[in-house]
């Protein structure tokens, strides 16, 4: 298996696990959602579903780059959470080492969007004799 082929099973191995936890620990994403967003529950089973359906797509080619696009929008829209998990923990005077992971956690999210986006384009080798590069 060549390292973009690695990159995306390991990508869609995350998704997947992390849509299944929404629906065995659906409390815990619930309480980490901003309170002002509303629909906790459903919101949480969405993107539960949302994040097995992508991370399934990104093994699919020919839903990979739809399931690229799909899984960054997810990414970007679960900021909000992210950053509320931060605002709480401060709030709460969470050890710095909690803190510091919750901070650190918002960049990582760019990361994972570069991730995603990475192993889902398309490259030039298109419709080559390569088909493990699309």
């Amino acid at each position: 298996m060549n390292p973009r082929a690695a990159g995306r099973a390991l990508l869609a191995a995350l998704f997947i696990v992390g849509g299944a936890l929404h629906f065995i620990l659906p409390d815990a994403y619930a309480g980490v959602m901003p309170q002002w967003l509303g629909y906790h529950a459903q919101l949480v089973a969405i993107s539960g579903a949302c994040e097995m359906a992508g991370g399934l797509a990104v093994l699919l080619p020919p839903l990979r780059r739809a399931a690229g696009l799909g899984l960054i929008l997810l990414s970007i829209a679960v900021l909000p959470a992210n950053l509320q998990m931060l605002l709480d923990g401060l709030h709460d005077a969470r050890p710095g080492w909690q803190i510091a992971l919750l901070t650190l956690r918002l960049p990582l999210q760019l990361a994972l969007v570069w991730w995603i986006w990475r192993v889902t384009k398309r490259h030039p080798g298109v419709g080559s004799l390569h088909p493990e590069r699309h």
